[in-house]
C-alpha cells in the first residue's frame, strides 16, 4: 500500500514509522513547513490512501483537495466535526473512502464502548452522578479534544436524565449537565475518565495512552481497511 502523509507533526512522524514497519511505501510528506507544502495532483498522485494529522483550521480544504483528486482519506484530525455534514456530501459526489475518528487508538475505541455500556447499567440508579476529565499535552490545539466530545456523546445517548455536558464552568453543576473538564499540561500523550459517583461508592474507568504509537498504528490500520473502499465511515465501521 501507497500512503500520503498530510502533515508531519510529531503524529505524522508517528504514521510514518508505523507504515514502513509494515513494509508500505511514503510517497508523499505535504506539510506547510516542508518544500512539499500543497496537495497537488502530482505530490499525491500514486498514493492509495491519505492519512491527514495538521490542524483543524486546515482540516476542511484538505479534504476538499484530496476529494477532488479522488484520494480516499483517513483523517486523524478533529475540530471540524460542525461541518461533518458537508464532508459527507463531499465524499459522495466525489466517490472516495473517508473514515475518521476522533482517536485511532483501538482501546479508546474500547475504552468508548466500555464507557457505554456502563453509563447503559447506572442509569437507572439516580444516585449516581456522571463526571469526566482527559489530560493532553500543552501543545494540543482542540479543546476539549475530538475524544472527550465523543465520551460525553456517550454518556448523554445512554443517560437519558442527562441533558448537556459543560466543559468550563463559573456555576453549580445543575442536575440534568455533565461536568467534564479538560486539562493541558507537559508531555501527556492522553488520559481520559469517567467517574460514577454515589454517597456510597465511585466507580471510575480510565484509560490512558502511554504513547502516541498506538494512534499511529490505528491510522494505518484504518488505512488498510479503507483501501479500496467507497463511502463515508467511522472508526466504528472496521471494528465493530
Amino acid at each position: 500500500m501507497k500512503i500520503a502523509l498530510i502533515g508531519y507533526g510529531k503524529m505524522g512522524k508517528m504514521v510514518e514509522m508505523a507504515a514502513k514497519s509494515k513494509g508500505y511505501s511514503i510517497t508523499a510528506i505535504i506539510d506547510p513547513h516542508l518544500e512539499n507544502n500543497i496537495i497537488t495532483k502530482d505530490s499525491v498522485n500514486t498514493a492509495d490512501v491519505c492519512i491527514d494529522f495538521t490542524n483543524p483550521s486546515s482540516a476542511l480544504d484538505n479534504i476538499k483537495a484530496l476529494a477532488s483528486l479522488g484520494k480516499n482519506i483517513v483523517m486523524g484530525t478533529t475540530g471540524w466535526y460542525n461541518d461533518i455534514d458537508g464532508v459527507k456530501r463531499i465524499v459522495e459526489q466525489a466517490n472516495i473512502g473517508f473514515l475518521y475518528s476522533p482517536n485511532f487508538s483501538i482501546g479508546v475505541a474500547l475504552f468508548l464502548e466500555i464507557v457505554s455500556q456502563a453509563a447503559a447499567l447506572i442509569s437507572p440508579f439516580d444516585a449516581y452522578d456522571v463526571g469526566g476529565y482527559e489530560i493532553h499535552h500543552s501543545q494540543k490545539a482542540d479543546f476539549p479534544s475530538g475524544t472527550a466530545k465523543a465520551i460525553s456523546q456517550r454518556l448523554l445517548s445512554n443517560i437519558p436524565r442527562k441533558k448537556e455536558v459543560i466543559y468550563q464552568i463559573n456555576h453549580k453543576i445543575l442536575p440534568d449537565q455533565i461536568h467534564f473538564t479538560c486539562l493541558r499540561n507537559g508531555s501527556t500523550p492522553g488520559t481520559h475518565s469517567v467517574s460514577f459517583d454515589s454517597p456510597a461508592d465511585t466507580i471510575t474507568l480510565t484509560h490512558t495512552a502511554r504513547s502516541r504509537e498506538g494512534f499511529a498504528l490505528g491510522a494505518i490500520q484504518a488505512a488498510e481497511w479503507l483501501n479500496g473502499k467507497k463511502g463515508f465511515f467511522t472508526l466504528d465501521d472496521m471494528l465493530l
